[in-house]
Parts: C-alpha cells; structure tokens; sequence
C-alpha cells in the first residue's frame, strides 16, 4: 500500500529531529557527528579504510552516501550510516539505487533501525544488494550473528522496512507498483531510543560505493484501528551447509499450512481452506489439486517415497456447515483424483510412511486417548504402538526404518521421542525447557528438525512466538535455525526436501492496516 493510502507520513524535511546523547557523541570526538540535510548525524560504523560521506540535494529531496566497509554482517558491521533518532514503533522507506556499475555483487543499500552505533548492535535493515537481492537482515541481540530472510523479487525500485513490536517487516516495490508485504519478517526485541536511517557498504574493504535514497519518507506507528491481514509466507532454510539464510518462496493473504516437497524438489503441496495446493518452485500459477469427494483436508497430508502416491487426512464424513467431522486417512494418485479410505477408524491423523512404502504411521483417539498407531498402506487392521496416558503424536520413520520419531508429553512437557517400528524401546530424545512437536528426520538420518515453543503454552497452537530447531543425531547438540510468528501449520508434517540440503515451513504475520 503507498504511503498516501495509509496513514499520515512524514517526509524527512518534515521531521523533528533529536539530539544525540552525549554517550553517543563520545564515540565521534567531542564534537559529535556531523549532520547532513535534516538528519541528526552522519558516520562510519565499525572500522573502515576509506572514510565514508553523505550529502542531501534538496531539489530532488535526494540523499547521497559514499561508503566502504567489509560487511554488514555476522557479529560487527563496518559501513557508512546517516540517520535520525526516535522512539516507538517507526517505518521508513525511500526509492533506493546505485551510483555506477560497481565492483562487489554483494554491496548493499539499506534502510536500518539500529539499537545503538556500536559495530555489534542489534538492528534490522532492507538491504538492497548489487546483483538485486534484497532483503531483510537482523541481528537479534548484541554480539549476536546476523540473519537474514530473503525476498523473491530482485532490485525492487522502493523498499520499506518497519517496526512494531517485536517484529519488523519488509515490503518492496517494482517501478509503478505499490509497496506490499514481501512475506520477510524479523523477530527483534528494539527498546528506547532507535536509530533509524540510511547506510551503504562496499563489502569490500578496499573498495568505495555511492548509493542514493530518495523520496524518503518516516512514518511513526501509531495503534490500528482496523483488523489486522494474516499473511501466510512459504520459506526455506538451507541446512546442510551451516547457513540459517532463509528465502521467501510464496506468500498470500490466504491461510495455508504444512509444506511437503514434491519428489522432484520442484514444488511444494500445502492444505488452504480444506483444499490442497501445489505451489510451484520459483513462481508460476498455483494448483488446486484434485482430491474427489474429500474437500475437507487438515494439515496431516505428504506424498509416497516413490512420488505415486498422495496420503491426507480429511474430515469431510461427518462434517457439519459448522465444522469438519472426525479424520480419517486416504490415498489417492500423484496427479489427484478420488481417494481410497485407509482408516476406517476416527480420528486417525497421517504423519508418516515407512522406507519401502507399505506402513503408515499416524496419530489416532481410541477410547479417549491419542496414541501412535501403524496400519497397512492399503489398509487392513491398525497396530497400537504407545500406551502411555497423555498425548502422543507426530510419528515419522527414520530413512533407514529402524526407528519412529514423535513427539509425546508424558514427562509433563511435550518432547521428542522415538521408538522401534513394532513400539518396542520407547526411548526420550530431547529433555530441555520447551514444549517440542513434530519432528522431522533429513533423508540422510544426520538431523531432526522440530518444532518449540514456550513451555508455558500447551498444545500447538496458531499465532505464537516459536522455534524451529536443528538437532545433530550424532552429538545431541542441538542449535535454534529461526525465530518466528507460527505454530499450527508452520511444519506439521515432512519436510525436507528430497536432496535433504533445505527445509520448507511456513511462518506467518498479522500485519496491520491503516
């Protein structure tokens, strides 16, 4: 949404500007930081070889920065920066360009809000890179490493990064479009006085870059008065190399839920409103996949090993204008059509199919209790693998089918487990301070991916502050990749993609509207 259909904004040369204290002041010599147009100050950050500048052209209410700098990244940063200071929750957003061809690919424009000056503090920026990646980058904490979420759409004439709460949000635009919510947010708990302004890296520290911001404009956020959007964002992580660089693959206003990838890596199948999706990889038009008579798909769905089969759970028998009935398992083929009941027992909930694609496992109430249940793929009669008293869910086999994962709160907080296919050596995998769910082994059995919230929620909710997490099955360590707005739906059934080097979830965002 343009800035002249939301509320009211304010132009640089509009606002008030506040002095910088003296503690900040002290990092620059007694005279503190040098000011340009209506900006509090300008400076390098960090250690630079080439001493960067910035100046203002009031007739195109245009600012220029010249910078060096090895990087805005990991634990300290080293760039040229101008800004003002304010408090609250805040947006800025300005049409963003290079001056020149350049010679790093990986330079950067930016947008920031930053916790101090220091080289190491926390911050949020859009950085738009020299090659068109833009993105949003964070370092969550001081001395903390730098992350980032990147957008799927390139050299975006304006960017706008925001501010509220805890969260900030990237949006972009294209040349005569206007800015929309790129699905890239950042969990970054700001407090007091911020820094907020323009900064531009060489990433190279040899090198000197220009880049110029104009029709900027500072926007204070106020509380809306409107209900907020659910935005739904498909991303990946890569983790099999170490990286923690997420990628927005898909976003929409539309609720969706649970990522599988097709055999091929080249799409991903998601529940929406009853119905399944294929989203493909890279864009392109999304699919309704055909599910016959079953137009009430939960978020319990994958596909065979062998990419022939689709497996879902649905909750059209039994269903009301009000609500869904109990679920059961179905199959149906690769490319859609009417399904076959596998389970008719209620509620049976999928989450797993063994190695060689005969044996399903699943999630299943009988009298009362939710255990861990296996039945034939093409059905037949159900084995009983968990008996303990409270929930047990989640059930996934290892590649290798020695072993079933899932998640269980016996112990009084939910954890993972796993056990013998037959439900023989039940034995506890994690035992920290969080309430663990769903946990999803790579094709190559090294990781778990799971999912953790606070221990004080119970079940797995929607809309919550969580945790997706990597355990190493070889040491125990376990490492958190992300920090995000989610839950129910984020990653409640396989996962990984076939070549096992990235993991797809979906996050989530309420964003406000004015």
């Amino acid at each position: 949404m343009p800035p002249s259909d939301r509320r009211r904004h304010y132009q640089w040369t509009n606002l008030v500007v506040v002095a910088v204290s003296i503690g900040v002041a002290s990092l620059f010599g007694q005279t503190g930081p040098r000011g340009v147009g209506d900006l509090a100050g300008h400076a390098d950050v960090g250690t630079v070889l080439h001493a960067g500048s910035a100046a203002y052209d009031p007739a195109t209410r245009t600012y220029t920065l010249t910078g060096s700098g090895e990087n805005v990244w990991g634990t300290a940063d080293a760039f040229q920066f101008a800004w003002t200071t304010l408090e609250g929750d805040v947006a800025i957003e300005a049409d963003v360009a290079f001056v020149g061809a350049g010679k790093n690919p990986h330079r950067k424009a930016m947008l920031m809000i930053r916790q101090s000056l220091e080289p190491d503090a926390a911050y949020v920026d859009a950085a738009v890179h020299g090659d068109g990646l833009t993105s949003i980058q964070f370092r969550a904490d001081k001395g903390g490493q730098t992350q980032e979420v990147q957008s799927n759409v390139a050299g975006p004439l304006r960017v706008r990064i925001e501010r509220q709460g805890d969260y900030a949000r990237l949006y972009v635009a294209e040349a005569g479009q206007p800015l929309r919510f790129s699905g890239g947010a950042a969990r970054v708990a700001f407090s007091g006085r911020l820094y907020v302004g323009l900064g531009v890296c060489s990433h190279d520290k040899d090198d000197v870059v220009k880049a110029t911001f104009s029709k900027v404009v500072v926007q204070p956020l106020a509380a809306s008065t409107k209900p907020p959007v659910l935005y739904s964002t498909l991303e990946t992580v890569p983790l099999g190399t170490g990286s923690t660089d997420r990628r927005v693959q898909y976003v929409s206003t539309t609720r969706f839920e649970a990522p599988n990838w097709y055999p091929d890596g080249k799409a991903w199948l998601v529940n929406s409103g009853g119905k399944l999706l294929k989203i493909p990889l890279g864009g392109g038009t999304v699919e309704t996949v055909d599910t016959g008579t079953r137009t009430r798909n939960n978020n319990d769905h994958g596909i065979s090993r062998d990419g022939s089969t689709i497996l879902i759970s649905d909750q059209t028998e039994g269903a009301t204008a009000e609500r869904g009935g109990p679920s059961r398992i179905y199959t149906l083929p690769i490319g859609g059509g009417e399904p076959t009941q596998v389970t008719p027992n209620a509620p049976s909930y999928w989450h797993g199919i063994s190695p060689d694609g005969k044996t399903l496992a699943y999630c299943a109430q009988r009298n009362g209790e939710f255990d861990v249940y296996t039945i034939p793929v093409g059905g037949g009669t159900e084995t009983r693998l968990t008996t303990a008293t409270g929930l047990d869910d989640g059930p996934e086999y290892s590649p290798d089918g020695q072993w079933i994962y899932f998640n269980s709160v016996r112990t009084g907080l939910m954890q993972i487990w796993k056990m013998k296919p037959d439900g023989s050596e039940q034995t506890q995998v994690t035992t920290d301070e969080f309430n663990t769910w769903f946990a999803h082994p790579s094709p190559d059995g090294r990781f778990l991916v799971f999912l953790s919230y606070d221990k004080s929620v119970s079940g797995h909710p929607a809309n919550q502050d969580v945790r997706l997490r990597k355990m190493t099955l070889a040491t125990g360590q376990i490492s958190t990749v992300a920090r995000f707005f989610g839950g129910q739906g984020t990653q409640n059934v396989p996962n990984w993609s076939p070549d096992g080097r990235s993991v797809a979830f979906v996050t989530y965002q309420l964003v406000p509207q004015w």
